[in-house]
């Protein structure tokens, strides 16, 4: 394998390894073993376990994000549709068969301090995760999509968490029927007039 293929394999082993085992209880040895190359060799691409669970943590952050946002995109044109179209990215999630929890709330559950990188890492998911949701809100004109986005997040979270426990998607369904009637009973703002609109209204007015 070309020395990116060697990268990418031993991040997606030990994304897999760090999914089922946790981030302390899988060493390197697992890891090695499970990837099949020299210890010389995954050193060579990550000087620490440190530096490899964020390497891990950054490649699974851009996948999830940007499976949850062409997911979406097909799914509808409409902005707020698309808020709800987000349970059902979350619901195809939790049913795949190697779901075990949020990996970023596991990854901040084993790294409690709050200046610890690898906190900061899940943190910055969780962040860019509620910053989408936001985007949304806003393209759909609610008056508050600072808000709506913290909600929807909440209901995500929650979701998952649930399901974690219970192994079933019911609780992903359950909260997109609860972002459903919290979205029905928003305040969305007035579309902006179009160009001709404005115009013809100045030359009525004149």
């Amino acid at each position: 394998m070309r020395r990116s293929e060697i990268r990418g394999h031993l991040l997606d082993t030990a994304l897999r390894l760090f999914n089922q085992h946790g981030y302390h209880a899988t060493g390197i040895d697992l890891i090695i073993a499970e990837a099949g190359v020299a210890k010389t060799t995954l050193y060579r691409h990550f000087e620490t376990k440190e530096e490899l669970i964020l390497a891990a943590l950054e490649r699974r952050d851009e996948e999830d994000r940007n499976a949850m946002r062409a997911f979406v995109e097909q799914q509808t044109r409409d902005p707020a549709e698309r808020l709800l179209a987000t349970f059902d990215f979350l619901e195809a999630t939790v049913r795949d068969k190697q779901f075990r929890g949020c990996m970023f709330l596991s990854a901040a559950g084993e790294h409690k301090d709050t200046v610890d990188p690898v906190f900061r890492a899940a943190l910055m998911h969780k962040r860019l995760v509620l910053a989408y949701f936001e985007e949304l809100a806003h393209a759909a004109r609610f008056a508050e999509p600072k808000r709506i986005a913290i909600e929807i997040n909440l209901l995500h979270e929650g979701a998952v968490a649930v399901a974690q426990i219970t192994r079933t998607a019911e609780p992903t369904r359950q909260a997109k029927r609860m972002a459903q009637q919290l979205l029905a009973a928003e305040e969305r703002l007035a579309p902006p007039a179009r160009g001709g609109d404005a115009e013809q209204r100045t030359q009525a007015e004149t």
